[in-house]
């Protein structure tokens, strides 16, 4: 029984744990290059080099007598997130969306989900990040201030209270998968699958939402809003492909998932790298990774740009589907 399953499994291009960490990471990560993308804040400086946008860095924080300053200093009609430099999996983010004053003239701050903290509380969360507790390893860590990015519209109706993020899978900067994850009340605001985010493949040549899934179960509509994915186009896809395609020249590393977010001003911004992609986009595609890890392998000795990766990407892992205008959205929603 269990040979059989296998067999089908492999059939269908479905990529186990050992399949990726020895045919892909390690065979094409070099470790000396994981720094690179293990740092949030190695990854911004290599990022603002390439002329990739990010959210803004309101400030670092490396030492605990130093933050309260930097959190003072934060203008109290913005939000921010503070997040570990060496954080994984969403781990020690903390977001405000609001700061509050109030009638003695005390700053609050106010959580995603609404609950107010005072500043010992903001300042005892850095301290945490700082001693290593969300860190890679357990090692001392920085804290970074950023600024709070204002999700686009279109997200509205599929998202609760959170960030959405599309995920792209990229091989030797090929874009080879990509999904979007979506905030739901289980996750408490977070675009972490793990905590109960909702995961939707996409079409890479149109953008187009398909297949869901949230805790390893196929979904068609958002648990919280009931709004229907399926055939949603995320704005500005070509732009956010070739940001994922360029992050191989950036880092130089063959295997990589790029997290994008979609600001209501800016457009695309590149959130962070993970050069150990997790597997669950599968799932959310209902389709196995190896089908398009096998295809790309076909052009890694190939010398083309980002957007000819792009291109090519598009055309072969489109399912048929011809590229959509930018400006052209796949549907409407019901009702909004």
């Amino acid at each position: 029984m269990f040979l059989a399953s296998y067999r089908k499994l492999k059939k269908h291009g479905v990529v186990g744990l050992n399949h990726r960490n020895i045919s892909l990471i390690q065979k094409l990560n070099r470790r000396d290059l994981y720094p690179l993308v293990d740092n949030k804040l190695k990854t911004k400086e290599l990022a603002q080099k390439a002329g990739i946008p990010i959210p803004a860095l309101l400030g670092i924080i490396e030492e605990q007598h130093s933050a309260e300053a930097l959190i003072a200093s934060l203008p109290t009609d913005q939000g921010f997130v503070i997040k570990p430099a060496r954080g994984s999996s969403g781990k020690g983010v903390m977001v405000v969306p609001k700061q509050k004053m109030d009638r003695k003239g005390v700053v609050r701050y106010q959580k995603s989900n609404g609950r107010l903290m005072e500043r010992s509380d903001v300042l005892h969360h850095i301290s945490n990040i700082i001693s290593g507790l969300y860190s890679l390893g357990g090692y001392r860590d920085i804290a970074m201030v950023e600024e709070l990015v204002k999700p686009h519209p279109f997200f509205d109706p599929i998202a609760w209270e959170g960030l959405p993020d599309v995920r792209i899978v990229v091989m030797r900067g090929y874009p080879i998968m990509a999904m979007i994850r979506l905030p739901t009340s289980h996750s408490q605001g977070r675009a972490n699958l793990h905590q109960g985010a909702v995961g939707v493949g996409i079409n890479i040549a149109t953008g187009v939402m398909t297949t869901g899934v949230q805790f390893n179960r196929l979904v068609s509509e958002h648990p919280d809003t009931l709004v229907e994915f399926g055939g949603l186009r995320i704005p500005e896809w070509r732009k956010q492909l070739e940001m994922a395609a360029s992050c191989y020249e950036m880092t130089g590393l063959g295997y990589l998932g790029c997290d994008i977010i979609l600001d209501a001003q800016r457009g695309p911004l590149l959130l962070e790298l993970n050069a150990r992609p997790g597997l669950n986009i599968q799932i959310a595609n209902n389709q196995g990774l190896g089908i398009n890890v096998a295809k790309a392998a076909e052009w890694l000795e190939l010398e083309e740009s980002p957007a000819e990766r792009v291109s090519r990407a598009i055309a072969a892992f489109g399912g048929g589907e011809e590229p959509l205008p930018e400006e052209e959205p796949a549907r409407a929603y019901a009702g909004v």
